[in-house]
């Protein structure tokens, strides 16, 4: 038997297991893992962004756990079961792949990116190209794959420059508004336009926003905690620290990243 079926089936001979005999995994439903698998997949992300393999191979354990874990409260409700979540993905992926599986042609990722979005919208006519774009996504995240969506069906700019051009007006926009009005409403509307452009921009540079930020936010934690190391070194809390002896020592923590 192949040894990947075995530890499948193993982890599925457990989880029946632990459903019938252990007081906590019997009594979990839906909706009291909902926020387990969202904490399991933000530390996969964790582990993804720190390229640490090992992590990443915890956290997909971590993850594949929740998975059996829904299959089996869904076959207790005879609603589906393992067997029904796998077919159906294999068979989407079958859909979704015509240039594997069928005699689709295609020259590049972006091709296959923009056959995925057509076929969707083929199979289920009343569906909107932004309807499969999570509500609950962190708003950055949700601005580039909503520009990803779009320009699957074209709906896009021709080329990186136009797309930084509309960086380039909407950081205009904001700057008149704060020269005109102190309206927090149109500011913040302002703003959020520029956001919005820079994160369609990253599409054409094959950068993901919330990818970039979350490195940028590690990266400012880091230096700021060597900042307040070192003022603790110094016998002082951070904040009795003046503005150019926090800079100098910004500096320094820049200079033992290279």
């Amino acid at each position: 038997m192949d040894e990947r079926l075995e530890a499948f089936k193993r982890l599925l001979d457990i989880m029946d297991a632990v459903r019938a005999g252990c007081p906590w995994d019997s009594t979990q439903t839906i909706e009291s893992l909902r926020h387990l698998t969202i904490e399991e997949t933000y530390e996969l992300s964790e582990a993804i962004l720190a390229e640490d393999l090992n992590e990443v191979k915890k956290e997909l354990g971590d993850l594949m756990l929740h998975l059996v874990f829904y299959a089996k409260i869904g076959s207790e409700k005879g609603a589906f079961d393992i067997t029904d979540v796998l077919n159906g993905i294999c068979d989407k992926m079958i859909v979704r792949h015509p240039h594997i599986f069928g005699n689709e042609k295609v020259e590049n990722a972006e091709q296959v990116e923009q056959n995925w979005e057509k076929i969707k919208l083929e199979r289920e006519h009343n569906r909107s190209v932004l309807g499969g774009v999570p509500n609950g996504l962190p708003s950055l995240l949700k601005a580039y794959r909503m520009h990803q969506k779009t320009a699957g069906v074209g709906f896009k700019w021709p080329s990186a420059e136009a797309a930084w051009n509309k960086v380039e007006e909407e950081k205009k926009e904001l700057f008149d508004e704060l020269q005109k009005t102190d309206n927090q409403e149109n500011i913040e509307a302002e703003y959020g336009d520029l956001l919005f452009a820079l994160a369609a921009y990253g599409i054409y540079i094959g950068v993901n926003p919330d990818d970039a930020l979350e490195k940028t936010n590690k990266k400012f934690k880091n230096r700021f905690g060597y900042l307040e190391q070192r003022a603790r070194e110094m016998g002082k809390g951070v904040q009795h620290l003046t503005l150019e002896e926090m800079i100098a020592l910004w500096k320094e923590a820049k200079g033992n990243e290279q």
